[in-house]
């Protein structure tokens, strides 16, 4: 009879033991768990909206290169001027209508790129200009040019009347005078890209 009572005790300390250290593991892997970093969610900065065109001759030139396109701010582009083959002087650059140099003068490309429909004139200077007015460039004896600007007023890929993408850069053989409506008085084009986007 007490050897029946003794193993009962035995048997119920040992299902005790069992239990607590069941416990005490389960206990153990919880901590574990709550100790397991979470993996960090690193926020990737929205990369720059980028476009570009690539020049080529028109009106039987020898023009050649490309113009690229950096949206540095809300309304503010860096170009990148990079072009051969212009005869020595001043050319006048513009932005035009239509993205569409098929034509063998370029004029495909339509006229200036004027979505607020105000007088030619010099960026910075004038009270008015187009938008797509930009510069003249000065090219030196060896027909190359090469240099970067920022304009303000441009986005790639935002609203209608600030969005490059879609219409044409034009080099024309001539200056622009900044007075002559509604171009500039800047003869013949002899370059045309269509503005393309490579990021938005």
């Amino acid at each position: 009879m007490k050897f029946l009572m003794y193993l009962s005790l035995f048997c119920g300390a040992l299902l005790f033991s069992c239990s607590s250290n069941t416990g005490n593991e389960q206990d153990s892997m919880d901590e574990e768990a709550d100790m397991v970093a979470e993996p960090e969610v690193v926020e990737e900065e929205p990369s720059e909206a980028t476009a570009m065109a690539s020049i080529s001759a028109a009106s039987e030139s020898d023009v050649s290169g490309s113009v690229s396109f950096t949206q540095t701010g809300d309304s503010t582009v860096s170009v990148e001027i990079d072009l051969t083959g212009l005869t020595p002087g001043s050319h006048a650059m513009h932005i035009h209508q239509n993205g569409d140099c098929s034509a063998p003068d370029a004029t495909s490309a339509g006229g200036h790129w004027n979505p607020t429909n105000v007088a030619h004139g010099k960026r910075g200077e004038s009270d008015e200009f187009h938008k797509g007015d930009i510069m003249n460039l000065e090219v030196g004896d060896d027909g190359s040019f090469s240099s970067t600007v920022e304009i303000s007023g441009w986005t790639i890929g935002g609203e209608d009347n600030s969005n490059i993408v879609g219409h044409a850069v034009i080099i024309h053989a001539g200056a622009d005078d900044f007075t002559s409506q509604p171009s500039g008085a800047a003869g013949a084009r002899v370059a045309c890209g269509v503005i393309e986007a490579t990021n938005m």
